[in-house]
């Protein structure tokens, strides 16, 4: 399961790359003119984190948009051994 959110599901999207020349409209110019498209990937921000799933830690990768929206529950983190005070 390579490129894919294991929260979201996201994978890598196609779309297009444009190639303009030209000045702008607003700055004087006629207008920018597109001279060519190039086919590219849109790929997801995935990150490998350790995640809390039924009480059990796993490691997988997340995207940053599932971890900033709140879908994702972190292990929280345990205290160091401490001797308790008698």
């Amino acid at each position: 399961m390579g490129q894919q959110c294991a929260i979201t599901g996201t994978k890598p999207s196609l779309g297009y790359s444009y190639a303009r020349r030209g000045k702008a409209k607003y700055l004087g110019g006629v207008g920018r003119k597109v001279t060519g498209k190039t086919r590219r990937k849109f790929k997801p921000n995935l990150q490998r984190i350790k995640i809390e799933v039924n009480g059990q830690v796993k490691t997988v990768r997340v995207s940053v948009k599932a971890i900033r929206s709140g879908l994702v529950k972190r292990p929280s983190k345990k205290k160091p051994f401490t001797m308790p005070s008698v």
